[in-house]
């Protein structure tokens, strides 16, 4: 989830590491299938709603959504891979016609204002530069009655000053309370939110160094193998020594008030 480079010549960029790492993931994110379906069973989504998804990944929210509730969506993505994965689950789930995803920078995508019913970020808030910035970029497409998802990371533990210089995360991760007060801050309404939990983190991001793993035995003498291993050493230590007891990440549920 929180995958740096250590420091020296980057040859693998972050992107490159997760499209091995997630290769075989369909939500690109440390919720279950089940929680992905319950937020749109929260936000009682029907046919014939529209849901802007910025950052989409490959797709699964906006896909399996229109499966299930016949709503209609826009994906935007700036990785071509993502946008390019996309295309085989919509085509699996019948809903191609009723998906489309852009590639290009989410930040900047031109929405007409009030168009869609939901508008979704979900884990990619570096977007807006952080959770106020990106709220204030899913306002304006969303309409006034509409649903805002944004997906975060959160300290579920206060850690002490060494595991913050060791995370290195600034102010980007604050606890439920200060992300209350910047939510309210946005002028809008927490109402709900789907967490994950350890059981879920762990098959997020443990299913990640087997599909490593597995890359690695069939690269062995890829120029990327050695960075990819310690990317997949560092990410796994960081994860296991700190993230698993004291980083949460979630979907939060808003409406504009």
């Amino acid at each position: 989830m929180c995958v740096r480079h250590r420091k020296g010549p980057i040859v693998v960029g972050v992107h490159r590491y997760h499209e091995i790492s997630e290769v075989n993931h369909a939500i690109l994110n440390p919720l279950a299938a089940d929680q992905l379906l319950a937020i749109g069973d929260l936000c009682q989504l029907r046919a014939g709603q529209r849901h802007l998804d910025l950052a989409s990944g490959k797709g699964e929210m906006l896909c399996q959504y229109a499966r299930r509730y016949g709503t209609t969506g826009v994906g935007v993505d700036i990785h071509l891979g993502c946008i390019e994965s996309a295309a085989a689950p919509a085509l699996e789930l019948g809903v191609d016609q009723a998906v489309e995803f852009v590639h290009g920078n989410a930040s900047t995508y031109a929405a007409e204002p009030g168009s869609f019913d939901v508008v979704s970020c979900i884990g990619a808030t570096w977007i807006g530069g952080g959770l106020p910035g990106t709220l204030e970029l899913m306002r304006p497409p969303v309409r006034s009655d509409g649903w805002l998802l944004v997906g975060e990371l959160f300290w579920s533990e206060k850690p002490p000053a060494a595991v913050e210089r060791a995370l290195d995360l600034g102010d980007a991760v604050v606890d439920l309370g200060t992300m209350l007060t910047r939510i309210d801050e946005a002028r809008l309404d927490l109402v709900e939110m789907i967490v994950a939990n350890h059981d879920t983190w762990d098959r997020y991001s443990a299913s990640q160094w087997l599909n490593v793993s597995t890359w690695l035995d069939g690269h062995p003498d890829d120029p990327e193998a050695s960075e990819v291993r310690q990317i997949r050493n560092d990410s796994r230590r960081q994860y296991l020594e700190y993230e698993r007891r004291y980083l949460g990440w979630g979907v939060f549920l808003l409406r504009t008030l």
